[in-house]
């Protein structure tokens, strides 16, 4: 199997990252996967450091911007970033999960269930857990869910 460390995000659906988890047994291995997953994710552009595009219910300071493309149905595209390392990571862990998809597709996510079967659930602290549903619930809402 390929190495986990070795793939961007861009490389990886959801099938390959819970692979990659379970390549990954311990906790330690996958933490550090999530970091380095977060080291691969695209900056923001200062600019776009604004209050408007801040997802609030994040202890860390996070950063979304949405686009939607013109295709019927308009697909759903964002970029974020955070002051946090962990916090990357979990934002690459949502764009493999949510980026490219519609509106629809969104809203029928299961993210609890991928929470679970990721084994985040018992492993991040609770305020950490809040922030990544609070981005998911600012990405459904932007993208009119």
């Amino acid at each position: 199997m390929k190495d986990p460390m070795s793939e961007t995000v861009k490389q990886m659906d959801l099938d390959r990252l819970f692979k990659n988890f379970e390549v990954l047994q311990n906790w330690e291995d996958r933490y550090r996967f999530i970091i380095e997953m977060g080291k691969k994710i695209p900056p923001l552009d200062p600019s776009e450091k604004t209050e408007e595009n801040r997802v609030h219910g994040c202890i860390s300071t996070v950063h979304m911007v949405i686009n939607v493309t013109a295709d019927d149905p308009p697909r759903i595209h964002f970029i974020a970033n955070s002051d946090a390392m962990i916090v990357n990571g979990l934002i690459a862990i949502m764009q493999i999960i949510y980026d490219g998809q519609t509106a629809a597709e969104i809203a029928a996510v299961d993210l609890d269930a991928i929470f679970r079967k990721l084994g985040l659930v018992g492993h991040l602290s609770p305020n950490r857990r809040n922030g990544f549903f609070a981005m998911a619930e600012r990405l459904r809402s932007l993208s009119g869910q």
